[in-house]
């Protein structure tokens, strides 16, 4: 059976059997990839799965559950036995499917899938590994050893339906290359990495730029060392920066809104950045790694404002957070199989400024450009931030030598506030990205 005739008889089932609502997904995934280091071939991987999810409801109590095992009469035993799950379940006066008229009505095409990958073959995403790793070892003689490199690629097709009537299906691909140099001097080792991930296989970087990337990374944390402990500007890289929004997504997700749990709660309408700090969350950006035309709930995704020119404008909420909250969903539930519908970003990321990274860096007397963090010292309810950190010391607005075993603090609001200039370099190779981010002043701890 297709994957919409599964969601049809799956959902028919769930109301013969009881279920006064019922929704499921159906997701199709294959991914290949092929792993080397130092020119033999570690792993060549292949693997597909197709798996449905159904969530019962009876009255205001659900369950929820997924299976594997899709012929006609093992799917109609499954459902039967998710709808009694949810009768023994108590109830939730805040569960349910969204209302009919809250559904999209529209489901375009963003550019989500390329069949390249069809025609790659097992060889071919070998000596693509291959040729990104022999492409960083080949920039510098210090570069003797290497972590490996990897070039993967998959294909999924997601199906969702509802007994409100709502039936909607889209395909997604993904191609991704990484390579983890090691540079020596002496008797030091640093280790450093690049990577691309696009949606389309001829939008993916060569071999050869990401090889080069790493390198340089990895190069220039050679001889790094401390520093005293100070108060200094800070220049976040876009792979750090990144970091950044990855807690402010968390922060305005609904789960951690109702309970009680961020550090943004009961700040809409605040201002809570810098003025010129905008950040989107755009489920329907053209090829966007997280895009797609509706989401785990069937709503239409949609740009959302998150944060308007300093201030909080919006929160990403799934229809039971929206509720919890009193609010109206935002198109952002995502799922898995297996699992209930919870609010996640989509393509989240800080619009990009107008200076250029070598802008930044140059208006910085002296301070800490930070390249790469360590450790989980966030604390996602009051905001206070704290990582290892590692980077290049920045002196007469140039860098100079690379900084390590330092630690970097501060109160992720007061970072938000004290952002003072934002790069124009914004590139979207992950679903939650930003440019490179000056801010004025952090704790770091060394020496």
């Amino acid at each position: 059976m297709n994957g919409a005739e599964l969601l049809d008889l799956a959902i028919e089932t769930a109301g013969g059997a009881g279920a006064s609502a019922a929704d499921a997904v159906m997701i199709d995934w294959t991914s290949a990839a092929a792993q080397v280091r130092l020119g033999e071939v570690e792993t060549v991987k292949m693997s597909r799965e197709r798996r449905l999810g159904i969530r019962c409801f009876v009255g205001n109590a659900s369950a929820m559950a997924s299976t594997a095992d899709l012929t006609a009469d093992a799917v109609r035993a499954f459902v039967h036995d998710v709808v009694e799950m949810a009768g023994i379940v108590a109830p939730d006066p805040d569960a349910g499917l969204p209302t009919a008229d809250e559904l999209a009505t529209d489901q375009p095409d963003l550019g989500l899938a390329d069949a390249a990958g069809d025609a790659i073959s097992p060889d071919e995403r070998v000596d693509l590994a291959m040729r990104c790793e022999e492409a960083a070892l080949a920039v510098d003689p210090r570069l003797t050893n290497s972590e490996g490199a990897e070039f993967s690629n998959s294909s999924s097709r997601i199906a969702y339906g509802a007994s409100t009537g709502f039936r909607g299906a889209y395909e997604t691909t993904g191609y991704s290359l990484s390579v983890a140099p090691v540079a020596t001097e002496g008797d030091q080792m640093q280790r450093d990495s690049w990577y691309d991930s696009r949606r389309a296989y001829a939008q993916l970087a060569a071999p050869a730029e990401v090889g080069r990337m790493a390198a340089e990374r990895a190069l220039r944390r050679l001889n790094a060392r401390k520093v005293p402990t100070q108060s200094v500007p800070i220049v976040f890289d876009p792979i750090t920066a990144a970091s950044l929004m990855r807690h402010l997504a968390s922060a305005v997700c609904g789960g951690a809104l109702y309970h009680r749990a961020s550090f943004l709660l009961d700040k809409l309408g605040e201002d809570i950045a810098a003025p010129t700090v905008t950040v989107v969350d755009d489920g329907r950006l053209p090829g966007g790694l997280a895009s797609r035309p509706f989401d785990g709930e069937g709503l239409a995704t949609r740009r959302n404002v998150i944060v308007d020119q300093g201030r909080l404008s919006g929160y990403l909420l799934d229809s039971y957070s929206a509720r919890k909250l009193g609010k109206t969903a935002t198109g952002s539930a995502a799922r898995s199989a297996g699992d209930a519908p919870s609010a996640s970003p989509t393509n989240f990321h800080l619009a990009a400024g107008s200076h250029t990274p070598e802008e930044i860096v140059a208006s910085v007397d002296r301070g800490l450009y930070v390249t790469g963090l360590s450790g989980f010292g966030v604390n996602g309810v009051t905001g206070d931030y704290s990582r290892g950190a590692s980077g290049l010391w920045i002196e007469n607005g140039e860098l100079t030598h690379a900084v390590e075993e330092i630690t970097i603090a501060g109160n992720l609001l007061e970072m938000f506030r004290g952002i003072e200039m934002i790069g124009s370099d914004l590139e979207f190779r992950s679903s939650i990205c930003a440019p490179t981010v000056l801010i004025g002043r952090m704790t770091v701890a060394g020496s």
